[in-house]
């Protein structure tokens, strides 16, 4: 690449199919005349691949519309000559085809010109070279021997590539030769061995060249290498095998990246450090690579120009080495010119400035050649970097191009002027509108042309005025940025753009929206494997704008798996693996906005075991036991569980010892004699235990004495002279050492004699017989062993056996309180007498008989007993039976039994209210009377004195009417109650009573006006429901309001309803809830319909339904309710008249018929296929044929009842053409179901008859 070559016009530069857009600071609207301008061309360096064509790109605006040519190696490239080359339709582009070996012949420089009549631009010069992939050059290999500890350089030597290769050293079976700080590559691609080992002998040190460009890989010939190891180097400082000397220079450009290298002998192998002298190496854009031995600063500028110091240090000293580094620079842009518009008459400049080291020379060309050679024009001064004009007229446009260029390369830039007076126009859309989330800036652009350049103002809703301000700035390109847009903000803006040859304005709209915000942001989870868990993502957002929710893992998109659901509020994750943990983020965008948040899944586990356990610090009965904790798997551990196994008392069982927080790992151990001990440790965090860690090593203990004695010491008597003393046996592991025996002492509380002593083992309870009846002993139970006696033991107190009680309660008598309820008193006996403890008093009671019964007549009842804890002397006896006569007797009552009765006590209790009638029964109902029958009550409390009688009717609503009450003497057991309503439920409420008062009652409800009427009793409260069926007789009757049901119900159920559906349906039955009722009226049947009715009961704590029978209900046709005129006087003269006229209409008929004028009409009555218009036929005797050619309608009587039937020519009065067959229906009162029923309406429709004229009687009763 030939950096330094300066561009000068015809030459140029481009590169591939990189392409670099042209911008300029004012865009000229297409339609206006204007210069060129390249908008897009090829970098200056292109290298092609000779395999594929050269495409060099050139593309440019103006108009008109440039032509384009191109110039190669500075003169004209006449394209129309070359058949491999052609400049593509439209644009500059040119292609030239490679074919063979011609590839070669078009490498140089080639330049886009674009020209138009108001001016020429230039592409910059695009230097096309083709790759190259040389072989390397032939040379000799020797063999390398070296002394081991000596450094070494293969050297590599690759052939020059266009572009350069990429250079690596392999071995003979392509593995790449291992690199290090001992031996690494340099940037020449030289291989460095900073000292030599035994290992580095080899024969195949291959060093290799891929060439980018043409993909291929060249290979130099192997390197053998042999280290000798007699004779070894020793040991050496650093010294630099490059750079070499003490200084070197590097000279880098401006934008570049400076690469400094330092690789360094010796041995030990030196380690390298970098710094600069008197300054501070830039962090951001250094890297230090290749085992710091090369040192990298990107971007370069001239401040990074200075000596860099490279230090070679091992533990026998160091070297270094300075690097002097200058930065020079290429040509760069200050200031590019840019195109200038200028209006007639108006002063203007282009302005080129530039930078670079050493300082670039500037040159003006105007349309491709040297401004220095133009024409003199006065409008026009060139001056350095710039070149002003004034005064300027039209016709003067033309392409100014600047080029500024040193030594290491050049800049070139296409500016025109073009003159121009044109009124503003504005370029950006009118009505527009901006939307943009409150609280961030708002660009409002006015894109507007002009010649002379338009001023720019701007106005909100029409009126006010914007000026720049803390709030508004306008920009230069007329745009208006609203430094933080609020919802006030929002409206109508409106943009003037005015020069002096006209104004123009746009209207723009701004809509302010509220930001999206996740109010309620996913948060920190633990989570155990398998279990589920979720984040929640509740998003706020403008009512206008529609959010996107998207959730990331770890920055990239969630697993394709099931197991992820992702909501509208958030995201769940069921099944949880390790590989779900992570951080997740949910992302809410809209077309505007965008909002973040995330958290982070943990998955908890059970910790690992702990590992190394290990026993220190070993004493008599101490030890300190230390572990390593395993993973905690994120959840910290909470505490650390010791257990031990005592592998001589109880071997394989583990028992715990003592627990310590998660932070430790060591414990101090307080052991037990004559153990032989085995520890584990368990760790516990939030999700439980671990599994326990691998034992320790055995620790035995010596034996002791014991340090304890049995627990639960206990001395009871079991039987009268007997003391039974018990204890809880000491475990092996509390006993301290071998032969353990129990010492049991006992002696008699507050007794003159000494303790008593027996020598027991293995066992738990000792009998000492011979005692007195209950009395107290002192006990003492001590444990001892081969190595001595336990602590001395404090003394227990116990008593021995009991006997049964000697005496019985005295002065027995019972105070009665009501029929109820009496008290009994006695005198306690003598606690010695007792011999035993005092546990309380029993009393047995039983009724001998009731009060209105004869001895003979009485039976022995159940006998009741009530006991009364403690020492007391009186207690009370509830739920007595009134008006009978009791006996009772008491015992004293110790632990080994009862005592002897106390002699019977006899008492007798009032009279109290009796119990319910046996029964009550509603027999003989008719239509207003109703006989009632019961039984007195099982108990009657007392002497009986009568029964009260309480009834009332209820309403198809349950709702009840006024009560009426009737008393009866206790003999009366039945009455017949009249002046009742027919048809109607009532309720009976009847008690009966003695002096007390009156008993509980027994409701039952009936029917008056049914024919049999079967009552159940329902006792009120602790009664069973009765047995048998849940219904009785069920009754129907129909209305013109709707079909009434009635019924009877026996059951218990709490839901009851009426349920029905039309005859032969398939459809779902109807139901209706009549709780509480014993008739209901269905209304809104259909009228001339059948249904099929029911009754059925239902309990939700009873799977079992009742229902009734089915039962069909027919609801009769509705007759048309007209007006009954068949009485007024002008009906009856009208019907007669009409009856006249049709009498004359069939004699002429007949009289015509018989002169032989006929002709058939059954063509036309086919065409009508109207039934009521059809002829009648011959052989019913009716007429086939009419006689009058123009009368081919029915007569006017013949017109077809209201309900759309044509009767047949049978009897008028039979029953059977109203009803279903024969088998018509009646009313309770007689009247006549079936008037209107279905059988007319089904003649209608069978369609298999003729439709006949009704006779004028027929047709006077249709009216009717």
């Amino acid at each position: 690449m030939d950096r330094n070559r300066k561009w000068v016009p015809g030459f140029g530069a481009v590169l591939f199919i990189f392409m670099s857009h042209m911008t300029s600071a004012l865009e000229v609207p297409l339609d206006l005349p204007q210069p060129p301008t390249i908008t897009v061309q090829s970098p200056k360096f292109y290298v092609f691949d000779p395999r594929d064509n050269i495409v060099i790109h050139c593309e440019a605006k103006g108009k008109p519309q440039p032509r384009f040519s191109w110039t190669r190696n500075g003169t004209h490239f006449d394209v129309e000559k070359d058949p491999n080359v052609l400049i593509m339709p439209g644009v500059g582009t040119l292609v030239i085809e490679i074919r063979g070996e011609m590839s070669e012949t078009y490498e140089g420089t080639y330049q886009c010109i674009a020209h138009n009549e108001h001016g020429t631009a230039l592409s910059n010069n695009i230097v096309v070279r083709q790759s190259r992939s040389p072989l390397w050059s032939k040379e000799r290999n020797v063999a390398i021997v070296v002394q081991m500890g000596f450094s070494l350089v293969l050297q590599c030597r690759p052939p020059a590539g266009l572009p350069p290769p990429v250079i690596f050293w392999m071995d003979s079976t392509f593995r790449r030769l291992t690199q290090d700080k001992r031996i690494s590559q340099a940037l020449n691609g030289d291989l460095y061995i900073s000292n030599t080992l035994p290992e580095d002998t080899r024969n195949d040190y291959i060093c290799f060249a891929r060439f980018p460009s043409t993909q291929t890989i060249q290979q130099k010939q192997p390197v053998s290498v042999t280290v000798l190891e007699s004779n070894p180097e020793g040991e050496r400082p650093p010294g630099f095998m490059t750079p070499l000397g003490a200084t070197s220079t590097k000279m880098v450009l401006r934008g570049d990246t400076l690469n400094l290298e330092c690789i360094a002998e010796g041995l030990p192998t030196p380690d390298i450090t970098w710094q600069k002298e008197g300054g501070e190496l830039p962090s951001s854009r250094t890297s230090i690579n290749n085992f710091q031995k090369l040192l990298k600063i990107s971007d370069v500028s001239e401040a990074d120009a200075g000596d860099y110091r490279c230090t070679a240090s091992n533990s026998l000293g160091s070297a270094h080495h300075i690097i002097k580094v200058t930065v020079k620079a290429a040509p760069f842009w200050i200031s590019a010119p840019r195109n200038l518009i200028l209006a007639p008459n108006e002063t203007g400049m282009l302005t080129c400035r530039v930078g670079g080291e050493p300082k670039p020379q500037i040159e003006w060309f105007i349309n491709g050649a040297p401004l220095a050679n133009a024409p003199m024009d006065i409008s026009r001064k060139v001056d350095s970097d710039t070149v002003i004009f004034s005064n300027v007229q039209s016709g003067s446009s033309a392409v100014y191009q600047c080029n500024a260029s040193n030594e290491f390369g050049y800049l070139m830039a296409n500016a025109f002027v073009s003159v121009l007076a044109e009124p503003p126009r504005v370029l950006t859309p009118s009505n527009y509108e901006y939307q943009v989330i409150s609280n961030n800036p708002a660009l409002l652009h006015c894109a507007s042309f002009g010649s002379p350049i338009p001023t720019i103002t701007w106005f909100k809703d029409s009126h006010t005025s914007i000026n720049n301000d803390d709030s508004y700035v306008i920009h230069e390109n007329g745009t208006l940025e609203i430094l933080v847009a609020q919802p006030l903000n929002s409206g109508k803006y409106t943009c003037i753009a005015t020069n002096n040859l006209g104004i123009k304005e746009n209207h723009v709209y701004l809509r302010v929206k509220e930001p999206t915000r996740i109010i309620k942001q996913p948060e920190y989870r633990e989570v155990q494997k398998g279990m589920s868990t979720g984040f929640e993502c509740t998003v706020k957002h403008d009512s206008s704008l529609v959010p996107t929710m998207t959730w990331l893992k770890d920055n990239r998109e969630l697993p394709d798996d099931k197991r992820f659901k992702v909501t509208k509020d958030g995201l769940t994750i069921k099944d949880v693996t390790d590989k779900d943990e992570g951080t997740y983020t949910c992302i809410v965008n809209t077309t505007l906005d965008q909002d973040s948040a995330s958290a982070v899944l943990s998955i908890v586990e059970q910790p690992d075991p702990p590992t190394d356990l290990e026993l220190t610090d070993q004493a008599e009965r101490s030890v300190q036991l230390t572990w390593t904790p395993g993973d905690e798997h994120n959840s910290p551990t909470q505490k650390f569980l010791i257990q031990y196994e005592d592998l001589l008392h109880e071997p394989r069982v583990w028992n715990n010892l003592t627990e310590v927080p998660g932070t430790s790992t060591t414990v101090q151990l307080h052991l037990s004699p004559y153990v032989y001990y085995s520890f584990r440790v368990l760790a516990m965090n939030q999700v439980g235990y671990s599994q326990p860690s691998q034992p320790s090593h055995q620790y035995r203990t010596n034996p002791a004495a014991p340090d304890v004695n049995p627990s639960d010491v206990q001395a009871v008597g079991t039987e009268p002279g007997n003391l039974v003393i018990s204890w809880t046996p000491l475990t092996g592991f509390q006993s301290n050492g071998p032969g353990l025996e129990y010492r049991v002492q006992w002696k008699q509380k507050d007794a003159d004699e000494g303790w008593s002593s027996q020598k027991v083992a293995n066992v738990s309870h000792f009998i000492v017989s011979g005692t007195p009846i209950y009395v107290p002993y002192e006990i003492k139970v001590q444990a001892l062993n081969d190595y001595g006696s336990g602590p001395e033991p404090e003394p227990v107190t116990g008593f021995s056996g009991e006997g049964l009680p000697l005496s019985a309660p005295d002065n027995v008598h019972v105070t009665v309180h009501n029929g109820t309820l009496a008290e009994v008193h006695w005198e306690p006996v003598s606690l010695p007498s007792v011999q035993g403890k005092l546990q309380g008093y029993k009393v047995y009671y039983y009724r001998k008989r009731g009060l209105h019964e004869e001895e003979q007549e009485a039976h022995q009842l159940e006998e009741n007993v009530l006991s009364f804890s403690g020492n007391r002397s009186e207690g009370r006896l509830p739920g007595l039976q009134p008006y009978s006569v009791y006996n009772l007797f008491i015992r004293v009552l110790n632990n080994k039994g009862e005592g002897p009765p106390s002699p019977g006590k006899t008492f007798e209790t009032p009279e109290g209210v009796p119990g319910p009638p046996s029964f009550l029964n509603a027999v003989n109902p008719s239509l207003d009377t109703l006989t009632l029958e019961w039984g007195p009550p099982l108990n009657n409390n007392g002497r009986l004195a009568g029964y009260t009688l309480k009834y009332q009717p209820v309403n198809t609503t349950s709702e009840l009417g006024p009560v009426k009450v009737m008393t009866f003497q206790a003999n009366e057991t039945t009455t017949t109650l009249g002046n009742l309503n027919a048809s109607m439920l009532y309720r009976f409420n009847l008690s009966a009573r003695t002096i007390k008062g009156s008993g509980p009652i027994i409701v039952q409800e009936a029917f008056t006006a049914m024919d049999t009427v079967h009552i159940q009793p329902t006792v009120e409260a602790g009664k069973a429901p009765p047995v048998g069926p849940v219904f009785g007789t069920v009754n129907t009757s129909v209305s013109e309001e709707g079909a009434v049901i009635s019924w009877e119900y026996f059951g218990h159920h709490k839901n009851v309803y009426v349920e029905y559906i039309v005859e032969n349906s398939k459809e779902d039955w109807k139901k209706e809830l009549v709780n509480g009722s014993h008739s209901h009226m269905i209304k809104g049947l259909k009228p001339g319909t059948s249904y099929r009715v029911r009754v059925v009961a239902r309990d939700a704590a009873d799977s079992t339904v009742h229902s009734t029978d089915e039962v069909l209900v027919a609801v009769p046709a509705v007759p048309s309710r007209q007006v009954d005129i068949a009485t007024q006087g002008w009906f009856i003269g009208l019907m007669c008249a009409i009856a006249l006229l049709i009498l004359v209409l069939l004699i002429v008929c007949f009289i015509k018929r018989n002169k032989g004028g006929k002709y058939p009409v059954k063509e036309k009555e086919d065409a009508h296929q109207d039934p009521e218009i059809q002829p009648m036929k011959e052989d019913d005797g009716t007429f086939g044929e009419y006689s009058d050619t123009e009368d081919h309608k029915p007569l006017k009587g013949s017109r077809t009842p209201s309900n759309g039937t044509v009767r047949r020519d049978e009897s008028d009065d039979s029953l059977v053409d109203y009803g279903e067959g024969g088998d018509g229906q009646f009313n309770e009162d007689g009247s006549f179901i079936g008037q209107y029923s279905g059988k007319k309406e089904k003649d209608t429709h069978e369609g298999n008859e003729s439709s006949e004229a009704p006779s004028p009687v027929n047709a006077m009763n249709s009216f009717v």
